[in-house]
């Protein structure tokens, strides 16, 4: 007899993640590159190590305050005002979660109740769907294309609004299309979500990994502090993946509703990662961001350029470190490309389609590799297409 009966109506909807069954299948394969997780190559910057070392060395292995230490949240709020000029926050703004994710999953319990309808982007990050399913809403698909550059649009916007729609998820730049929002792009969605009082939450994570123009934060429009939830984390500019680190900056009546939950589950980060933190997050670390963004600028243009040049539409994201590269000439679908690129060829990338229905037909790679290994994984999937009749496309 099996325990599945005693399973929740809430879990029962949740299916395993195709990126993570990808990257645990590639763990079976001998000599495999996987150009499959967001994980940054770099070792995280010493001094910012040191600062967790030396905490430990302290003693400050205590429990930390649930919202975060407060020299931390305080870092955070000077940290948004000096990257991204946005201001007008300060402590109370400020939650500290174990990863972006966590503090996904507590907006959507804090906010969502069931019948609920929050608008997701499709295609978008796989942790956002079953967050809204685990708070027993309705998530919506909007449908990005690949003309507009992955951006949302007014029009697509206003075709997923409902009476029901009280929350959109939104995550610019984009994991897993490297799309970008300008000020432009947002002057021109903001008005909408204002007349129709959304919830917005910005998942900013890759902010800083904003290549050819200026990162711009939807935190700088003041006309919709009270219903914005900026998310971010430690894990992609800093290199520190392991250290399980974000946060969430709100109004701070929605940060006393997610504490509320936060302080029954996870309490909060390791003490000693939080001072490591606020190393993190000090103008010493500058030099540590613009180095990782130089190198992921030259192989975001190494990698884009090889896949063009073998026939694989691949537009030049303009964010993130991921590109996600169009395999309709090759008439396969996105799993049974990933499938046999991995079997045959013994690399590892990720299926359009575990980024939402709109991912059909394109793939996702990581460039959060060295060079060394993007050759070698450009060699071998060469090698691969060679086996198809397919002509090079030259537009979208």
């Amino acid at each position: 007899m099996s325990a599945e009966r005693f399973l929740s109506s809430r879990v029962r909807p949740i299916s395993d993640s195709l990126l993570w069954q990808f990257f645990n299948l590639a763990k079976t394969v001998d000599n495999v590159i996987s150009l499959s997780v967001g994980e940054p190559d770099f070792l995280t910057p010493w001094h910012i190590s040191e600062e967790g070392i030396y905490a430990i060395e302290k003693g400050r292995t205590y429990y930390p305050p649930t919202l975060g230490l407060t020299r931390l949240r305080s870092g955070i709020v000077r940290y948004y005002e000096r990257r991204f000029n946005v201001t007008g926050y300060d402590v109370s703004n400020v939650l500290v979660t174990v990863g972006a994710s966590e503090a996904i999953d507590l907006v959507a319990r804090s906010v969502l109740n069931p019948g609920d309808e929050c608008i997701v982007l499709d295609p978008g990050y796989v942790a956002y769907e079953p967050a809204v399913l685990l708070a027993e809403a309705k998530p919506v698909y909007l449908k990005l294309r690949e003309e507009d550059g992955f951006k949302l649009t007014p029009e697509a916007l206003e075709a997923c609004i409902t009476d029901r729609t009280k929350m959109i998820i939104l995550n610019y730049p984009s994991n897993p299309t490297g799309g970008i929002m300008t000020r432009e792009d947002y002057e021109k969605v903001i008005p909408i979500l204002k007349q129709h009082d959304i919830l917005i939450v910005a998942d900013e994570i890759y902010l800083e990994l904003t290549y050819d123009q200026k990162p711009y934060s939807i935190g700088s429009f003041p006309e919709i502090r009270d219903q914005l939830v900026i998310v971010s984390g430690f894990s992609k500019a800093w290199s520190m993946t392991g250290w399980r680190l974000g946060y969430m900056i709100a109004d701070a009546d929605m940060i006393h509703a997610c504490n509320s939950i936060h302080q029954y589950s996870t309490m909060g980060p390791a003490t000693p990662a939080q001072f490591s933190a606020i190393e993190a997050i000090g103008a010493r670390s500058d030099s540590d961001i613009e180095h990782h963004f130089e190198s992921f600028k030259n192989r975001r243009n190494f990698l884009t350029a090889q896949l063009n040049r073998m026939g694989l539409y691949t537009p030049l994201p303009e964010g993130a470190f991921y590109v996600f590269a169009n395999i309709k000439p090759t008439g396969l679908s996105s799993y049974d490309f990933c499938l046999r690129l991995l079997q045959e060829e013994k690399v590892c990338i990720i299926p359009g389609t575990a980024f939402g229905p709109s991912g059909e037909g394109y793939v996702r790679m990581s460039y959060a590799y060295s060079l060394e290994e993007l050759k070698t994984a450009c060699e071998r999937i060469e090698r691969f297409l060679s086996q198809f009749d397919m002509k090079l496309e030259t537009e979208a």
